[in-house]
């Protein structure tokens, strides 16, 4: 199908872009395709930055006749984005930026290759989330959590809860699905006037002490949580994760998912609540999810030379605390690698806060820029470890443990840019 990507008229009818911004479009488009002849990579973030050059309104025109949805958080949101597109993409034509390009250019790079008026799922970087929905007025947004992530480039939390209140009072969406056990989100979602509530179960909570409105302590039961100096309360839900099924709609979704862990089920409570709100069929859109196996890599099963290699992503105290659950139950060897580049944040002294302690006895083999500091967080949770320099000597150090067993693969977590290097040594780069 020929890409044709036309802004509406108000009659409804379908017109050709304005010169400068097809001008845009054809420029962004031949810029990417350089970059990816000389090999520098997918060009979806330089080519959106061309096209932006040429014309900062691109993104409004390119959004004009579309049913626009964002997906933010800090973690999640590429899983999420994954999950709805192909829930969606059971009824209708999709669009989406969730490879990860998630900023501007790379959202201006996915529209400009599409038609104009499939819908666009795009997943947003944290700090966009204004300006992205100002220039798209998408009708509905999904709000997955707020947590310590890069520090050195991301402001404070509760500045971006605070920002992203602000978006919804300006620029109010049909419809925002938030995560009603997470009380930095709660707040700013309370914006909006329509709100779905899903109910997480979110165990993380070290960065949601103090409340966002009142600068109160926010206090976490088993019934939920409030604040103790101001009335901010967790909202009643309408989607909930009971017992590992999805209640909504009064309806429990009782099939299972192809990717693992508990994290995932939420992930597909949120993309479930907002297709729903889309007005799509529950049963078709929940088929729709059972053909996500992997996300951008993430759960990727790979072959390394003679041995297999399960690829995950973790790349923040939050995201650990999750990532362990899957790494909790087996006792064979594991291979953790952690960067400290741009794309991570600087600073890796996040490492201590993360429990690595659930990883119990398992043997663990530190790679990657920042190896070092990982061994010593290792090795006051007096946790079984070793120091290797890179990946095919982590896992020949695992082949050699007492705890190999060949017909399992090798569980290799890391955090962004260590997770980005070893799919391209897999020959499975994006």
């Amino acid at each position: 199908m020929t890409a044709a990507p036309y802004p509406t008229s108000a009659t409804g009818r379908a017109t050709a872009l304005r010169p400068r911004a097809r001008l845009a479009v054809a420029a962004g488009r031949f810029v990417a395709w350089g970059s990816r002849v000389v090999r520098f990579g997918t060009g979806s973030v330089i080519g959106g930055r061309v096209s932006l050059l040429i014309d900062k309104n691109l993104l409004s025109e390119l959004t004009a006749s579309r049913d626009v949805v964002i997906v933010s958080a800090t973690n999640g949101k590429t899983t999420t984005t994954k999950l709805l597109s192909s829930a969606l993409g059971t009824s209708r034509p999709i669009v989406s930026n969730w490879l990860g390009a998630n900023m501007t250019p790379g959202i201006v790079a996915a529209l400009a290759t599409a038609n104009a008026t499939d819908t666009a799922i795009l997943e947003v970087d944290e700090r966009w989330v204004d300006s992205v929905l100002r220039a798209t007025n998408a009708k509905t947004v999904l709000l997955l959590n707020l947590s310590r992530d890069q520090l050195d480039r991301t402001q404070e939390v509760r500045k971006l809860a605070e920002q992203w209140r602000i978006a919804l009072e300006t620029t109010p969406p049909r419809t925002v699905v938030a995560n009603a056990d997470d009380p930095l989100v709660t707040w700013a979602a309370l914006a909006a006037p329509n709100i779905v509530w899903v109910g997480t179960g979110q165990e993380w909570t070290a960065d949601a002490a103090g409340c966002p409105a009142c600068s109160g302590r926010i206090d976490f039961t088993d019934a939920g949580w409030a604040c103790s100096n101001c009335d901010l309360r967790r909202p009643s839900v309408d989607v909930a994760i009971n017992n590992g099924l999805i209640d909504i709609q009064g309806k429990a979704i009782t099939g299972e998912l192809a990717l693992p862990g508990r994290v995932n089920r939420v992930n597909a409570a949120f993309a479930l609540a907002a297709a729903s709100a889309m007005g799509a069929d529950l049963d078709q859109a929940f088929d729709g999810l059972d053909d996500v196996r992997e996300v951008a890599g993430r759960y990727r099963v790979a072959q390394l030379g003679d041995t297999r290699i399960r690829l995950l992503l973790a790349k923040n105290p939050a995201g650990w605390h999750e990532a362990l659950e899957l790494l909790e139950g087996p006792s064979t060897p594991l291979v953790i690698a952690i960067n400290a580049r741009i794309a991570d944040g600087h600073d890796p002294s996040w490492l201590w806060d993360v429990a690595y302690e659930r990883l119990g006895k398992r043997f663990c083999v530190a790679i990657g820029e920042r190896r070092h500091d990982l061994a010593v967080r290792f090795r006051y949770g007096n946790i079984n470890h070793i120091v290797a320099d890179d990946l095919e000597s982590a896992i020949e150090l695992v082949r050699r443990s007492p705890g190999y067993d060949p017909t399992m693969p090798i569980d290799v977590a890391s955090n962004y840019t260590a997770f980005q290097d070893h799919l391209e040594h897999v020959g499975g780069v994006l």
